[in-house]
């Protein structure tokens, strides 16, 4: 099963989400206390920016029009957003933050 390194453990504090692109994929990686989350990084409302949202425990608030996702499951919490986004199998190996790319 290929896998694709995305970044550093470390470079995401708790509680917090960067924005990785690899190729085609634009990705925000969360860190949930201590846990590593992958989704697409773009909302499936608008153009807005997942790894910029407001992140509330395993909940994230896009900055655009405000929908919510959970971050753990990709489902929507709260409208606008009517789809859910995309999440990836993540794990972490030797510091650095994979996903399975199947």
């Amino acid at each position: 099963m290929p896998r694709l390194d995305l970044c550093s453990a470390d470079e995401i504090a708790p509680g917090s989400a960067i924005k990785v692109e690899n190729g085609d994929l634009v990705l925000a990686v969360f860190n949930v206390d201590g846990a590593y989350f992958v989704t697409d990084d773009l909302c499936t409302h608008g153009p807005g920016s997942l790894s910029e949202g407001y992140i509330d425990g395993d909940v994230v608030e896009c900055n655009f029009h405000n929908g919510q996702f959970d971050i753990k499951t990709g489902e929507v919490v709260s409208p606008p957003c009517m789809v859910p986004i995309k999440t990836y199998k993540t794990t972490v190996e030797n510091g650095r933050v994979m996903i399975d790319t199947d």
